[in-house]
């Protein structure tokens, strides 16, 4: 039988301890006594932008276009006041922010915020059904676009990211980044809400592939599993702060990148070019180029081979 009054004693004690809060620890923490954005609204945020944008798909089926208006109405009034407050906790993370500011000051630029995102999310969806187009061109194994929408982790993925890029865009701090990191843990995909990312996209398997943060992508570009577009090098002021600059790669219409390529650094990919698989690349290329390893060579001997 276990000592209770041990397992009390063992409770209190770390109860004391844990609750104590280093000075490192309240340096980690907002300034304001705010409640913090909560990650299981933020996923709710996300499902409804899904119910908006692919009605028949995340929803039940409405044929009927009246009832399907009524349908997304109702969903995007419930975004509208999760994201107005999900905003408000968020903005306490500011760091542009000048002055305290009253919560009915607050609310009000979260709820501006919230209608200039609800304002793009006919372009948002415009942009992704691009994006299925080409998911479902580039890959043979697509039967239709039931099955892109419904099971790819790439559709999942940009998803989250053209929701948290248009958030990144109107500087809503920590939410965009939450949003992203929950496909991230998903799929295995890890764009930054920060990158710039064209039209007609398309990542194929999708493991393991990096966009960072300052990276440029045009249009009909594909990437596959494992390609990273990354940083080469970091840049620091005279206090030894990292410099937030651009130092992600530039990768025009166009282009093709297979799998487990690394291309870093502020360098451009010409359009219309072709990087073959396991490629390391830290120096720009024309338009029309084609870059590819070297051929293996045969170094078996027989016989000796004359030596």
């Amino acid at each position: 039988m276990m000592d209770k009054a041990k397992i009390n004693e063992t409770l209190r004690r770390n109860v004391a301890e844990l609750s104590k809060q280093t000075e490192k620890e309240v340096s980690m923490m907002p300034a304001t006594v705010a409640p913090l954005p909560s990650v299981e609204m933020v996923k709710r945020i996300v499902a409804l932008v899904k119910n908006i944008i692919f009605p028949d798909y995340f929803e039940k089926r409405q044929p009927d276009e009246a009832i399907r208006a009524y349908h997304i109405g109702v969903a995007m009034e419930e975004l509208a006041k999760l994201l107005t407050k999900q905003i408000a906790h968020g903005l306490q993370f500011c760091e542009h922010c000048e002055g305290e500011r009253t919560k009915d000051q607050v609310y009000g630029e979260a709820e501006q915020k919230a209608l200039s995102f609800i304002d793009a999310l006919p372009e948002i969806k415009r942009l992704l059904y691009t994006d299925v187009q080409a998911m479902f061109d580039n890959d043979p194994a697509a039967p239709n676009y039931g099955e892109v929408i419904f099971c790819y982790p790439s559709m999942n993925t940009m998803t989250h990211y053209r929701v948290a890029h248009k958030l990144h865009q109107l500087e809503v701090p920590v939410i965009p980044r939450i949003i992203t990191e929950l496909a991230h843990s998903k799929t295995g995909i890890d764009i930054h809400p920060g990158a710039q990312i064209g039209e007609y996209f398309a990542i194929d398997h999708g493991t393991g592939v990096v966009i960072g943060e300052t990276t440029i992508i045009g249009n009909h570009v594909t990437l596959y599993q494992g390609v990273t577009l990354g940083a080469k090098s970091f840049k620091y002021d005279e206090n030894g702060n990292m410099l937030n600059v651009p130092r992600h790669p530039i990768i025009e219409d166009n282009v093709t990148v297979y799998s487990n390529a690394s291309i870093l650094g502020r360098i451009t990919i010409g359009h219309d070019s072709t990087i073959g698989g396991n490629i390391w690349l830290t120096h720009s290329v024309p338009p029309n180029s084609r870059i590819l390893q070297s051929k293996a060579i045969d170094a078996g001997f027989e016989a000796g081979a004359g030596i």
